[in-house]
């Protein structure tokens, strides 16, 4: 900054010369201060030695001052160099200063300021010294005249003190607008530049950096245009402000500590958004100053998976508490994310029931890729691959695959991938927008982990998956408050490919989401599970469409709640199909479900389907805990037969052996038969018979069998055929008829009347 340039300011005073000495005063230069003009002891000399044209003055006074007459302009901000060359001739060596009078817009002198600059002493004739002071309106290191706000204008020249009577050559009075000396001062800047930083984007200036970050002392540091090379990890703890980019190696940390949020590294890496995220999140998880990166609102452009671990390569496992939030990773397209399909043989053993062995083309198959071949159940992945031993390992157990046969394994690709770590705890996404554009895939998770959490966030047209759980690394995991929206509404349900979640670890919590249109919503691996306050719709426009399950529970013992949900279109299955010999051989049966005060609703469905299906994989399998109680079961523009069934693709369940199955409170509208159990019958027998056969409508839970009769009420007068009145004490049989689902009342004789029976299906 400069005004006698940008602004064309004049803060020069004319040079002297034999017809201008009366702009020049003996006093403070104010109108009317008695000026050199025909003064007998001054005289302009136009020829000297040193000087091409000068002012001789004797000195008379004890304070001989020289000013200039004209109004030097004082602007706020600005700094003005005044000096003057001076030497003696003759007489008494006296001192000199520089000095000014300060001037207000009403031109009266501005009080309480320094006047005059540092006092130089003549020390011998003939010999040129130059004097100089800094006057400016801010009290600044450097400055001599500090004026303040209030000065508009000075007049300015030098004072001549000490010893009287000797004679003086001055040279012209020289003002300039130096201001520039202060800028950095001014705005609070360290340039790099200044501390060896060279920008040609070879040399290493990490050492550069570093040296302007501990002299900025909390002064902001500029980095101007240029590439600087920073090959060693870099940690700035003064803001930083980048008109330049910086080049880095992979494993090279750049530790924001003072704008550590998204938008700085992107200016940092010369708008490299990409390159930009990795860098932060690699900061994110090796530096102790910041628990969160900030995105910044950005939409950031993403052309290929982001190896999260490999953006962060000097951490294999990471166990603190860090966030990612406020921002959207959108997919561009790019054939970095076509997935990678490997056709391999292998050898399953349920001897070794979470690895196939000698498996054929394995350096070819990917960790995290899906499985899939026969006896393989759904959302099976590979957690790790050694390729040394011939052997992968799953992230469940098969179904029903021993032998040797053909898998496929296909590698989805995701803006998020976190597989690379061996384990991940406690990192959290919040609020992050994945607009997969039906090329990637949203987060896939570490193979192990603890407590990880994804928050408010949007995952938007995934290729097929959403959140993907490659092994344990969903241990607690909470989701929360997040949408899933699938590109595949278009598709009949039964086509559709797109899974929302995957778990396979204990302790999931799945609550207040809302996901639309996948083939699943959730397939649930681990025990312990709470599935509460989601919507998750899976219809189509079929009439008397199929509907695929939105919820599926993978294991017997699951000890899960699914709770306040609506359930739309779509229904719960319940399975055993990660038993690699899947029989029934001991054990608690089909256990610990809990469906309660959900809204399941259904629309232009076939009679027979069902919101809630058991299915077992192998023969002799009972329920042993399930309760279903206060959900509304509503079927529009159809009617179904029942809301729940037993899928017996495989085999049928073992009804003799059903415990602590409870129906209870639910709604059915549009249902032909609501399950109850306890189940209360009412039976009129209005012909005389020994034995009243009691049926229970089709309405114990899965077509069960009246195995247990809690209670049998006589709700009016017993009467034998004569309608005489007989007090007999009758007793019930359960498991009668072809179905074994009827209940038979004997009497000792043949009776009419009216009789209340609360029946079980389980023991």
């Amino acid at each position: 900054m400069n005004k006698a340039i940008t602004d064309g300011i004049v803060f020069m005073p004319p040079a002297f010369a034999a017809d201008n000495l009366g702009q020049f005063a003996r006093g403070d230069g104010t109108p009317g201060s008695a000026t050199y003009n025909g003064l007998p002891t001054a005289a302009f000399v136009p020829a000297d030695a040193d000087f091409a044209g000068c002012l001789e003055v004797q000195k008379t006074d004890s304070t001989q001052k020289l000013r200039y007459m004209g109004q030097t302009p004082i602007f706020p901000g600005c700094y003005l160099r005044v000096s003057v060359r001076i030497k003696a001739m003759a007489g008494s060596l006296a001192n000199v200063r520089i000095a000014g009078w300060p001037g207000d817009a009403g031109e009266n002198q501005v009080g309480g300021v320094t006047m005059t600059g540092p006092e130089t002493t003549l020390t011998s004739y003939g010999e040129v010294v130059e004097v100089s002071a800094i006057v400016g309106t801010g009290s600044r290191g450097g400055v001599d005249m500090a004026w303040g706000p209030t000065a508009t204008y000075g007049h300015f020249g030098i004072d001549l003190t000490g010893a009287s009577g000797g004679v003086v050559r001055i040279d012209d009075i020289v003002i300039e607008d130096i201001t520039e000396a202060f800028l950095r001062d001014m705005i609070n800047v360290v340039d790099v530049r200044d501390f060896g930083a060279v920008g040609n984007g070879s040399t290493n200036d990490s050492a550069a950096f570093e040296a302007a970050d501990a002299a900025a002392n909390g002064r902001k540091i500029f980095v101007p245009a240029g590439t600087y090379r920073l090959n060693d990890s870099v940690e700035i703890n003064n803001r930083i402000e980048f008109e330049g980019k910086l080049s880095m190696p992979d494993g090279a940390i750049l530790s924001l500590t003072k704008d550590f949020e998204l938008p700085t590294y992107i200016d940092a890496f010369g708008g490299d958004e990409e390159l930009a995220l990795k860098k932060a999140i690699q900061s994110l998880m090796n530096n102790s100053d910041h628990e969160s990166l900030d995105l910044g609102g950005r939409r950031i452009s993403i052309h290929g998976p982001i190896d999260v671990q490999a953006a962060v390569p000097n951490r294999t496992t990471y166990a603190q508490r860090r966030v990612l939030r406020n921002g959207q990773l959108r997919a561009e397209e790019n054939a970095a994310w076509d997935e990678e399909t490997v056709t391999s043989q292998a050898t399953y053993s349920t001897s070794n029931q979470w690895k196939l062995t000698n498996v054929v083309n394995i350096a070819n198959i990917k960790e995290g890729s899906l499985v899939k071949g026969a006896g393989v159940g759904r959302e099976i992945y590979v957690r790790s691959v050694d390729v040394g031993a011939g052997e992968v390992n799953l992230s469940q157990p098969l179904s029903d695959a021993i032998g040797t046969q053909n898998y496929t394994f296909t590698r989805f690709k995701y803006l998020l991938d976190f597989s690379g770590f061996d384990r991940l705890n406690v990192f959290e996404i919040e609020g992050v927008e994945f607009q997969c554009n039906e090329r990637a895939n949203g987060v896939m998770l570490a193979p192990l982990g603890t407590i990880n959490v994804i928050r408010n966030c949007v995952f938007n047209r995934p290729a097929k998956r959403g959140i993907t759980s490659p092994g344990d690394g969903c241990q607690g995991m909470l989701i929360d408050h997040c949408q899933f929206i699938s590109h595949e509404g278009g598709v009949y349900a039964q086509d559709r490919e797109g899974v929302a979640i995957n778990t396979n670890a204990n302790d999931v919590k799945i609550r207040n989401c809302r996901a639309s249109q996948f083939r699943h919503f959730a397939v649930i691996s681990g025990a312990h599970t709470i599935i509460s306050g989601n919507h998750f719709f899976q219809g189509d426009a079929s009439p008397t469409g199929i509907r695929t399950a939105g919820i599926i529970i993978a294991i017997r013992a699951c000890n899960c709640q699914i709770t306040g949900n609506y359930i739309d279109n779509c229904f719960v299955e319940w399975t055993n199909e990660r038993e690699p010999e899947p029989d029934f051989s001991g054990g608690f049966g089909f256990a610990g479900l809990s469906i309660t005060n959900n809204v399941m609703l259904s629309s232009e469905v076939a009679s027979w389907f069902t919101s809630i299906v058991v299915k077992p994989y192998g023969t002799g399998h009972h329920i042993n805990g399930m309760n279903v109680s206060g959900n509304t079961f509503r079927c529009v523009n159809a009617g179904i037969d029942r809301v729940e069934r037993v899928d017996t693709s495989y085999a049928n369940l073992n009804f003799a052996n059903m415990k602590n199955v409870y129906f209870s409170g639910n709604t059915y509208h549009n249902i032909t038969s609501g399950a109850e159990n306890p189940l209360l019958v009412k039976h009129s027998q209005n012909s005389a018979a020994q034995v009243w056969d009691v049926d229970t409508d089709n309405r114990l839970p899965f077509g069960g069998r009246a195995l247990e009769i809690e209670s049998l009420v006589v709700r009016s007068r017993p009467r034998d055929e004569n309608n005489v009145s007989k007090y007999h004490n009758p007793y019930a049989v359960g498991q009668q008829g072809s179905d074994l689902d009827k209940v038979h009342v004997l009497w000792p004789e043949p009776m009419l009347g009216d009789v209340t029976l609360k029946v079980r299906m389980d023991k």
